[in-house]
């Protein structure tokens, strides 16, 4: 495939990039950004669901090397775990920073040099951790890092439930989308994240990621440097709805989607309320999902 240019680099240099900055930036003033349409004036302080305010919160970056193959190469994915989040998963594994907010908060200078630095020690993209509701300070920190060199190619890596209005914002500046699908069952959705409407917002939003970048395209190496990378995490007994998932991923997305069946669900954070999901999951539960995978007729598997 060979190198590609950054899309946001030419969004940059035509000024685009700042409108929207600009744009996303107005929104916190009554936030829309994410389908909780939570109505906050975040600007002034307020929070919502995800419990954040005007500036960021970041909670590490680092060189990452557990990601999956095409993000992590040889030297890591640059990746920036931002605190707070827009879901209340039971079983988060990561509830120290998306539940309970930890972390510092940063201007859009400061995540700017995150991004510059990342860089500077070799890693092969951007990886932004849980972005949906700092995407206005995202977009204001690229600006600046643009104009400073930023060349790599930009992760969105979302558990997501993000509204199509903030995803047509990132059309043209997002290389690789990320997004987690979770459930293919709203009951399911509700009781474990608290949110019934996630399978239909989730499926329509990953339908727009595609509609932007498309298949994974990979360069001469391997590494990723455009297109769509779905995750899902297996749950024990398929409640996650794995081969309902796989059999829309295969009509409706593409048969060429590159999908990462997650097996390392452990019952953290509040999963021990809920005994059917106080176990990992086995390997005949892996060996199932892969195959219904495969019977769907996907074949980019991790």
């Amino acid at each position: 495939m060979g190198n590609r240019t950054p899309a946001y680099m030419e969004a940059a240099r035509s000024g685009e990039l700042a409108r929207r900055a600009r744009w996303a930036n107005s929104q916190l003033q009554d936030c829309t950004l994410c389908p909780w349409q939570c109505h906050v004036n975040r600007s002034a302080g307020k929070v919502g669901q995800c419990r954040s305010g005007a500036q960021a919160r970041v909670y590490a970056f680092m060189a990452h090397h557990g990601e999956e193959n095409p993000l992590r190469g040889s030297k890591g994915s640059g990746t920036i775990f931002f605190a707070g989040c827009n879901m209340h998963c039971q079983f988060c594994q990561n509830a120290d920073i998306s539940q309970d907010n930890r972390g510092i908060l940063v201007d859009d200078q400061q995540l700017a040099q995150m991004m510059l630095d990342l860089q500077a020690q070799g890693c092969h993209n951007i990886n932004l951790v849980s972005p949906t509701h700092v995407l206005p300070q995202i977009l204001s920190a690229l600006v600046p890092a643009a104009r400073e060199g930023l060349t790599l190619p930009l992760v969105y890596n979302t558990g997501g439930y993000d509204s199509l209005e903030s995803l047509q914002i990132l059309d043209g500046i997002v290389d690789i989308y990320l997004p987690d699908m979770k459930y293919t069952d709203a009951a399911i959705a509700q009781k474990y994240s608290g949110i019934p409407d996630y399978p239909r917002l989730n499926q329509s939003a990953v339908k727009e990621m595609h509609r932007q970048v498309g298949d994974l395209q990979l360069d001469e190496k391997g590494l990723a440097v455009r297109g769509l990378l779905v995750r899902h995490l297996l749950l024990p007994d398929d409640l996650a709805g794995t081969r309902e998932l796989m059999q829309f991923l295969a009509a409706e997305i593409s048969t060429n989607t590159y999908v990462n069946i997650m097996d390392q669900y452990k019952p953290d954070y509040h999963a021990r309320d809920f005994p059917e999901l106080f176990r990992l999951v086995t390997r005949a539960e892996v060996r199932r999902a892969k195959d219904w995978a495969r019977e769907a007729g996907l074949t980019r598997l991790e």
